[in-house]
């Protein structure tokens, strides 16, 4: 098993994967750490479907186009869950408050989520497993996965992760200086903030252009805008609401 070191400061995203099953006592180890995850209140507002059926995998690919879906070994699916306490509270006869039509309500259950993705994604790596974060699950055919995995009211796809034996070793690809994450106090002022951001995006084109493998002129900050540009078009308010959320009560 990796060190603690290791498997964060070397984590990368791998898309491909060898034709072979993740050994049950790693899965379960897996399982354990999504499990003991974090949550606010311990309320567990969180719950993780385990795709392994190739129908429904491949389902899922054609909706995504995420190739990696299809071909990994497990698809986790982590979602933002009410359901389960809103079962228990009509069992009980507990009034349940309206959390679901509240935005913290919706940031509620993406926190969660996506804290159980990333205790799934440090267990994976730290076994030499590859993983795969997969948030166009989430925006792309959203009222169609929500039906295709049959999610009750109250639950919502935040993120996809692929976990499979890896088939390739990527370059680390660059993140942004400690100086534009990490703030002392106060945010940081514009002017040296800009000065890092300036020097990470050549950084992002020099890697982008040499690095192994496919290789482009991209930078950061354009190709991050237009992923901005191309979310607009997404329509996850009507998604929200088939499922029981509206974030904007």
């Amino acid at each position: 098993m990796k060190s603690v070191k290791e498997t964060l400061l070397q984590r990368r995203s791998i898309r491909r994967y060898e034709r072979q099953p993740i050994p049950d006592d790693q899965l379960d180890f897996i399982f354990q750490a999504i499990r003991n995850t974090p949550t606010s209140y311990n309320g567990q507002q969180f719950s993780v479907i385990d795709i392994t059926d190739p129908e429904l995998k491949l389902r899922l690919y054609e909706l995504t186009g995420q190739k990696q879906i299809k071909t990994c070994d497990h698809f986790l699916a982590f979602c933002a869950d009410f359901h389960k306490i809103s079962l228990m509270a009509e069992n009980k006869g507990i009034d349940m408050p309206e959390i679901t039509k509240t935005a913290d309500g919706l940031i509620l259950g993406a926190v969660d989520a996506s804290l159980a993705m990333m205790s799934a994604v440090t267990a994976a790596c730290s076994l030499g497993l590859a993983t795969c974060c997969i948030g166009y699950a989430r925006t792309a055919a959203p009222q169609q996965t929500a039906r295709l995995l049959n999610l009750p009211k109250g639950v919502w796809l935040v993120c996809g992760l692929a976990i499979g034996v890896p088939r390739e070793l990527p370059d680390l690809k660059p993140k942004q200086p400690l100086q534009t994450v990490i703030h002392h106090n106060t945010y940081a002022p514009d002017a040296s903030l800009l000065e890092n951001l300036t020097a990470y995006d050549s950084e992002i084109t020099r890697y982008n252009s040499t690095r192994s493998g496919s290789q482009t002129t991209n930078d950061w900050a354009s190709h991050i805008v237009s992923y901005y540009a191309e979310a607009m078009n997404y329509h996850m308010l009507d998604a929200l609401l088939a499922q029981g959320f509206d974030p904007e009560r």
